[in-house]
């Protein structure tokens, strides 16, 4: 069986990211009617809430790991917009940005894709990276 999940993340002042970012599951049956069980007696809400408790307590379970590679890739944890004004007073420095995110990096939308390329030196996004097609293409060869 098959089925989709969605994490829900809010961000900023009033301003607001898409909710979720979708993932495929594939579960045996029997797996399947386990999770349908719990759900019938009233321990998960539904399917998604069970998936994401046991995503949740797994991340837990190797929270050590985490912390210690984040340390040790200089990786920033959560949510990082990079705008337009931080892309440009780099270019201005002639400095490029080598940028790491574990969570969701989202280049704005008024960030032109030459500007994107002579600013960013590598990207590496574990989790999502939202940006325009264009930025993406210009980015595609330091995207890690």
């Amino acid at each position: 069986m098959e089925f989709i999940v969605a994490q829900g993340i809010a961000w900023g002042a009033g301003a607001r990211l898409p909710d979720s970012e979708k993932i495929t599951v594939n579960l045996g049956h029997v797996d399947l009617g386990h999770v349908d069980l719990l759900v019938a007696e009233g321990v998960y809400a539904n399917r998604s809430d069970f998936i994401r408790t046991a995503i949740r307590n797994q991340i837990e379970r190797h929270a050590d790991i985490t912390r210690q590679s984040m340390a040790r890739r200089s990786v920033e944890l959560g949510l990082r917009r990079i705008d337009r004004a931080t892309l440009e007073a780099a270019q201005a420095e002639g400095r490029r940005l080598d940028i790491r995110v574990l969570g969701l990096a989202t280049i704005a939308p008024d960030v032109s894709p030459d500007l994107a390329r002579a600013a960013i030196g590598s990207l590496s996004v574990l989790g999502s990276l939202q940006a325009s097609p264009a930025v993406r293409a210009a980015l595609a060869d330091r995207l890690r």
